[in-house]
């Protein structure tokens, strides 16, 4: 059991778990508007967000201000560096456009751990640190797959950013609510502004903007409007049973694992349908 709790450990804070999460939100907007699946492409964003989720969680550990790592992180330090080494070689399979998107999204990733103004980064700025996280998320799971396909950016793609972007949003939600216990009032997160209802509240009309501007982009996919309905009903479950009591699982297992869940629920509808339309 110990091993297995170290394992489940090492998965997480290694970033191998929101990864995983980056992946299948790319898969969804290549599904979305019937891309090819490259899986260069999967590779670059799975090894760009590890490599740059633990940047921004290591770095002050890992030598930004001239510490050692601990020895307890000696691992995920390792593992870090060959993943950086992976994403060199993912990235030199790139087209010059999709590194463009990413090298503007990765700009926000730097100031996030980065001090830039007075000594602070994006990250102590938590009434916008959400919007950030959300807003660099949308960039990376839905421009940079509709580039690479070398894809002109319509309204439709548009829709789809702004649909990821909330449903990152209210993804969020759950650890702002957990961190409350341990956040200072200053900070002023929308848990803190609004309280634990109303931004319970916030995120269940949020996913209703999801759902709707589903229906409004003009690609249909039936697997992915099933999926999405109860990929959001899910995330409303899990938003609602968020609190300042919660263990660490709950938010960076459950809800990073929302993503991950919604491809599996695609794929078993997608499987459904087929078999329908074959028995007819």
């Amino acid at each position: 059991m110990k091993v297995f709790r170290s394992l489940i450990n090492f998965y997480i804070n290694s970033s191998i778990h929101v990864a995983l999460a980056g992946v299948a939100f790319t898969m969804l907007t290549l599904y979305q508007f019937k891309f090819l699946i490259s899986i260069n492409t999967l590779a670059f964003v799975f090894f760009g967000i590890i490599t740059s989720y633990n940047f921004v969680k290591y770095a002050e550990f890992a030598g930004l201000h001239h510490r050692r790592l601990a020895s307890s992180l000696k691992a995920i330090q390792l593992f870090s560096v060959a993943c950086f080494l992976l994403l060199i070689y993912f990235t030199s399979k790139q087209s010059f456009e999709t590194l463009a998107v990413t090298g503007f999204f990765g700009i926000f990733t730097v100031l996030y751990a980065v001090p830039f103004l007075s000594k602070k980064n994006l990250r102590t700025f938590s009434s916008i640190k959400i919007f950030v996280v959300a807003f660099v998320w949308a960039g990376i799971t839905v421009l940079v797959p509709v580039i690479s396909n070398q894809i002109e950016v319509e309204l439709d793609i548009w829709l789809l950013f702004v649909q990821r972007f909330l449903i990152v949003v209210v993804l969020m939600f759950p650890f702002d609510i957990r961190d409350l216990k341990y956040d200072e009032e200053n900070l002023k997160t929308l848990p803190q502004i609004l309280g634990i209802r109303n931004c319970k509240i916030l995120g269940t009309l949020l996913l209703l903007i999801v759902v709707i501007l589903q229906y409004i982009i003009s690609f249909r996919n039936l697997s992915l409007d099933f999926s999405l309905c109860m990929f959001c009903i899910m995330v409303a479950i899990l938003l609602w049973g968020s609190n300042k009591k919660n263990g660490n699982y709950y938010a960076s297992f459950w809800v990073e694992a929302a993503a991950i869940i919604w491809i599996f629920l695609y794929y078993i509808i997608e499987f459904i349908i087929k078999s329908e339309v074959s028995f007819y």
